[in-house]
């Protein structure tokens, strides 16, 4: 088996006598997309700087792609892409401009066209950055991670400030890279977007890992009562809780037969990735990571 290509153990970031960051432990598998989440101030960006090399740790051991990146070692940051928050572009210079003086910094970048039409900017070539609207920047970030062909992507909050339509576009560009052995570190506070792209996920609270496992695991083993409904036949619809659904299940259809009438629109709900996520965090989200 392959090493990780993310291994963190008992990583600890402290701010005087703030504890931002307190003993997480994870891995991340090659070629899988892992989804940090969490409210803000709960620690991801800070984890991911530190994962990144742009901030230091308090304590802990941290790997990347084999590398401890506090060390900043060239070879590292030409095996990995990132996506900021934010991020300054050469205001003067034109999409392709742009993205062929960053190709010029790594020893195997991507083709510059290919990589525009992959991020959804086709047609701006020659634009200049100062003219591209906010999500066609965010775009043009994506592309800036994307043109020193990583093995090792990270995604902070990649989707905001993108409509509908440009968000359902990156998915496909994200789920495209994954299938070429991309690995991918995602985080969002979009909810769907991490269960409709990550392989496993991590929710954090107060610098702490609280769940960890695929979005389906954490729903379906979540202790959340599960959610049965159905349509009356005068219309209204009952729904009731259990924790025992295989039980209520034969006890509703075994009435429903007696009484020679039928459960229409019956539904079986476990909770989702959002329910279990609601729940972990309930507290405020007042503050900022």
């Amino acid at each position: 088996m392959s090493s990780p290509a993310i291994k963190v153990n008992d990583l600890r970031k402290s701010y005087g006598t703030h504890e931002a960051v307190s003993g997480l432990s994870f891995e991340v598998r090659r070629g899988e997309v892992f989804g940090l989440l969490g409210p803000n101030g709960a620690g991801k960006t800070t984890t991911v700087e530190i994962l990144e090399g742009y901030r230091s740790r308090s304590s802990g051991e941290v790997s990347v792609l084999g590398f401890d990146p506090s060390s900043r070692e060239r070879e590292m940051r030409e095996r990995i892409g990132i996506v900021l928050q934010s991020s300054a572009l050469y205001r003067h210079l034109s999409v392709h401009e742009t993205l062929d003086y960053f190709a010029s910094l790594y020893p195997h970048p991507r083709d510059v066209a290919e990589t525009i039409e992959m991020v959804g900017l086709g047609g701006k070539d020659s634009a200049r950055t100062r003219t591209l609207s906010g999500g066609q920047q965010r775009r043009l970030d994506l592309a800036l991670a994307l043109i020193g062909d990583p093995e090792l992507l990270f995604l902070d909050e990649p989707t905001t400030g993108f409509d509908p339509q440009a968000r359902r576009a990156a998915w496909e560009t994200i789920r495209s890279l994954r299938s070429l052995g991309t690995t991918i570190v995602l985080t969002t506070h979009y909810l769907d977007e991490a269960q409709a792209l990550a392989d496993r996920v991590a929710i954090i609270k107060d610098g702490r890992i609280v769940a960890e496992g695929s979005p389906a695991e954490i729903g379906g083993g979540a202790a959340h009562d599960v959610q049965i409904s159905w349509r009356r036949k005068d219309g209204t619809v009952e729904t009731r809780s259990t924790d025992n659904p295989t039980e209520l299940l034969n006890q509703l259809t075994g009435e429903a037969l007696a009484a020679g009438e039928q459960l229409d629109e019956l539904r079986v709900a476990r909770p989702s990735l959002e329910d279990v996520y609601l729940d972990l965090t309930a507290e405020e989200d007042l503050a900022s990571d």
